[in-house]
């Protein structure tokens, strides 16, 4: 039996780490979100100065953190994934004038990070020798019906 997993205390080992103490949000949801983004982006995939932020207006925590050494800063949502997020909330964290990534947070920690933009952003084309054959295909069965 783990130390603590009966009385409803195995979640504050997280607050004792120097990054989530200072925060006080009451949501012990998306303290947990935060705290398994925040390891993700430090242990897994290497980010640089890597920090939370408390935005009492949206009653959630933001991280801010460098993909790269020198690299823009980047804004990081993390959320569970059975709450909801408003526009109003999105904008309040696009505001902030750093690149913005949700991450949606599941119960069994897996992380799915979407970037997001203020507007539409037209794709890039596609990259290649491409060639239309289903056009060219339609336009023979055409002109072998004439």
């Amino acid at each position: 039996k783990m130390s603590g997993a009966s009385d409803g205390t195995e979640a504050n080992w997280i607050l004792r780490h120097p990054q989530m103490k200072e925060l006080q949000v009451g949501d012990s949801e998306q303290i947990h979100a935060a705290f398994l983004v925040y390891m993700d982006l430090t242990e897994v995939r290497r980010w640089k100065e890597v920090s939370c932020v408390k935005i009492p207006d949206l009653q959630a925590v933001l991280l801010e953190a460098q993909e790269k050494d020198g690299g823009p800063v980047h804004t990081i949502l993390p959320l569970p994934v059975h709450q909801s997020l408003s526009h109003r909330s999105i904008r309040q964290a696009l505001d902030r004038g750093f690149p913005l990534l949700l991450c949606a947070v599941a119960s069994d920690s897996t992380l799915v990070y979407q970037r997001m933009t203020d507007g539409l952003v037209t794709p890039d084309p596609p990259v290649g020798p491409f060639e239309d054959v289903g056009r060219r295909q339609h336009r023979k069965r055409r002109q072998q019906q004439r």
